[in-house]
């Protein structure tokens, strides 16, 4: 696979639509050509502890960013057409789901393809196949997990060495 979009999700509380931030990475022909990253007014708008835990994300720093919809708006030209590759894509795409249910939004059968899937039958040595696991087997260093840009970047560089 040499055009897709890699993209990620954090989450603010166990629910699926309650995206706070979105990175995307935008490969063609094996390259990196675009990169975006957003906060996001999640919704519903509370944190939870073991989300705060995980990406370090609060109400202080999404009180004033942009509802879904709005950040949407500049990310569907960017992935427009392309395949969508997530590390654990079940996620992701549940993520995209939920929140475009939530804001009776389209959806624009976007197809979804998993990084994590990839590495368990290409990478079975690996002693697991978590996203920093996999990443440094693919020769890329994650220096800031859990923040959905880097997550992306991370998740592009395993697509182009095992897709």
């Amino acid at each position: 696979m040499q055009d897709f979009a890699a993209i990620d999700f954090e989450t603010a509380n166990g629910e699926r639509s309650s995206v706070c931030s979105v990175g995307v990475v935008v490969v063609h022909g094996g390259e990196v050509t675009d990169t975006f990253y957003s906060l996001i007014q999640p919704e519903p708008n509370y944190y939870s502890w073991f989300c705060q835990r995980v990406h370090g994300l609060g109400r202080a720093d999404t009180d004033d960013a942009e509802v879904f919809p709005l950040v949407w708006e500049r990310v569907a030209p960017m992935i427009e057409g392309l395949p969508l590759v997530a590390h654990n894509a079940p996620f992701d795409e549940g993520c995209l789901r939920a929140v475009m249910r939530v804001y009776q939004m389209d959806w624009p059968d976007y197809r979804f393809y998993c990084t994590c899937r990839a590495a368990r039958r290409k990478l079975k040595y690996l002693p697991n196949h978590q996203l920093h696991t996999v990443a440094e087997a693919c020769g890329f260093c994650l220096e800031n997990h859990h923040h959905a840009l880097a997550d992306a970047e991370a998740c592009a560089a395993i697509a182009i060495k095992l897709l």
